[in-house]
C-alpha cells in the first residue's frame, strides 16, 4: 500500500542531514557546555554556531536567541515571562482567537492571576485586523501576541502592520512563528516584532527543541529557575544534539525555503483544484491567497472529518483535523469557529499539509481515493440523502 504523509504541520521527518550533524553530540563530543575544560568548551562552541545560524535566519543578533524545549514552552515563556517581567507599567494583553493553545492558555492562566486579556476576533478568512488591535489597546497594554500563521488554516497574519502599531505605542509585540520560520521568509525587523517563537520539529529538525527571539532591551523574567545558563534567563543544562539539529535545519530552510515555497504551492493548489473538481459541497477554510504555501484545510459537507480521517489513514494517507496537540478532542476547531464557519460544516474539515518530499503522484493518488471515502461516508448520513431528495 502506497504511503503517503501529508500532516507536515503537525511534525516533519527528521532531514538526514540533520541527523548527521547530531550524531557526534551524542557520544564523541559528550561534554557540558557550561565546564570550562576543553570537553565543555567544544559542546560550547557547537551550541554558539548554531544560535549564529538561527538569529542570522531570522535577522537577529546571537544574543537575542534563547533555546527552550521547543514552541510550546517558547510562547509561554515569551507571554508569562513579559507580563511579569512588567506588569508594574500594566496588566493587559491582546491575542486573537484563534491562537495556538500554547498561547490561549497562558493567557487564561494570567487572567487568574489578575491580567486582562483581550481575545480579539477574526474575519471569514482568519485574519486579525490591525485597525481592531489599534482599538483594543488602553494605558494597562504591555504585551500583543498574535500568531504570524494560523496552524490550521495557513492564514498569514498582518504581522508587520501590528508591529508598526505596538512601536509606536511602546507595546512589545511577540508573535507565534512556530508554523512560518522556514516556511516564508521571516526578519524580525522588517515585520516590527520585539519577540518570536520557533520550533525545530517543523522544519525537519529534531523534536524537543525550539527558541525564543528576545529584542535586546525587551525586559523578561525567567520561568525556569537554577544556573546561569542562556545568559540567566533559562536555566538547565543545554541540549546540545538538538540544539544542534535545528542549526542545521536552520541552515539547509535557508538554501531552499525559495525554491520550496513554490514547489509546495503548485502541489497544494493542485490537490485543491482536484478536489473541488471531483468532489461538490467542499469549503476552502482561510485565506485563498494569503496562507502557507504547504496548508490546505477543507470542510466536507455532511461528513465527520474524523472519519474521512480514519479511512484516509486505512489507504495509507496520513492528514488531521487541525493542530496535533487537540486530536482526539470531539469539539469543533476553535479557529473555525471564531471565523464564523458553521458547526456542522466545521465538524467536516480536514488539514492537509504538505512537505518537500511529497510528489505529484502523492497528490494524484489522494484525489483518486479521497473521492470514494467521501461517497461511500455521505451515503451512511441521513442529512445527504436528506439534501439529494
Amino acid at each position: 500500500m502506497r504511503k503517503v504523509y501529508l500532516d507536515h504541520n503537525a511534525t516533519t521527518p527528521t532531514h538526514p542531514e540533520v541527523v548527521k550533524a547530531m550524531l557526534p553530540y551524542y557520544g564523541k563530543i559528550y561534554g557540558n557546555p557550561s565546564s570550562i575544560h576543553q570537553f565543555g568548551q567544544e559542546a560550547r562552541k557547537a551550541i554558539d554556531e548554531a544560535r549564529e545560524k538561527v538569529a542570522d535566519f531570522i535577522g537577529a543578533i546571537q544574543e537575542e536567541i534563547i533555546f527552550t524545549s521547543g514552541g510550546t514552552e517558547a510562547d509561554n515563556f515569551a507571554i508569562k515571562g513579559i507580563a511579569y517581567a512588567n506588569e508594574k507599567k500594566g496588566k493587559h494583553i491582546i491575542t486573537s482567537s484563534i491562537e495556538h493553545h500554547a498561547v490561549l492558555n497562558p493567557c487564561k492562566y494570567l487572567e487568574k492571576q489578575g491580567f486582562q486579556v483581550t481575545y480579539l476576533p477574526v474575519d471569514k478568512y482568519g485574519l486579525v485586523d490591525p485597525d481592531e488591535v489599534e482599538k483594543a489597546i488602553t494605558k494597562e497594554t504591555i504585551l500583543i501576541t498574535i500568531m504570524h500563521a494560523n496552524n490550521e488554516i495557513g492564514t498569514i497574519e498582518p504581522i508587520a502592520e501590528i508591529g508598526k502599531i505596538a512601536k509606536e505605542k511602546g507595546i512589545c509585540l511577540h508573535t507565534d512563528a512556530v508554523q512560518t520560520v522556514g516556511k516564508i521568509p521571516v526578519n524580525v525587523n522588517k515585520l516590527n516584532i520585539d519577540s518570536l517563537s520557533l520550533s525545530a520539529h517543523k522544519i525537519y529538525g529534531p523534536k524537543g527543541i525550539g527558541g525564543l527571539y528576545v529584542h535586546k532591551g525587551i525586559r523578561i523574567q525567567p520561568l525556569i529557575e537554577g544556573g546561569h545558563h542562556e545568559k540567566n534567563r533559562r536555566a538547565g543544562t543545554e541540549n546540545v544534539p538538538a540544539i544542534v539539529g535545528l542549526g542545521k535545519a536552520v541552515e539547509i530552510a535557508k538554501t531552499t525555503l525559495d525554491k520550496e515555497s513554490i514547489y509546495l504551492t503548485n502541489l497544494r493548489d493542485g490537490l485543491c483544484s482536484g478536489i473541488g473538481e471531483k468532489i461538490d459541497s467542499v469549503y476552502l477554510n482561510g485565506h485563498p491567497v494569503k496562507r502557507l504555501p504547504n496548508t490546505l484545510n477543507m470542510s466536507f459537507e455532511f461528513v465527520e472529518g474524523e472519519s474521512i480521517i480514519l479511512n484516509l489513514d486505512m489507504k495509507g494517507i496520513a492528514v488531521s483535523s487541525g493542530s496535533a496537540c487537540t486530536s482526539g478532542s470531539l469539539e469543533p476547531s476553535h479557529v473555525l469557529k471564531a471565523m464564523g464557519v458553521e458547526p456542522a460544516i466545521a465538524q467536516g474539515s480536514v488539514r492537509f499539509s504538505l512537505g518537500k518530499d511529497n510528489t505529484e503522484e502523492d497528490i494524484d493518488y489522494v484525489l483518486e481515493v479521497l473521492p470514494e471515502i467521501i461517497v461511500r461516508l455521505r451515503a451512511m448520513s441521513p442529512l445527504y440523502r436528506k439534501q439529494k431528495g
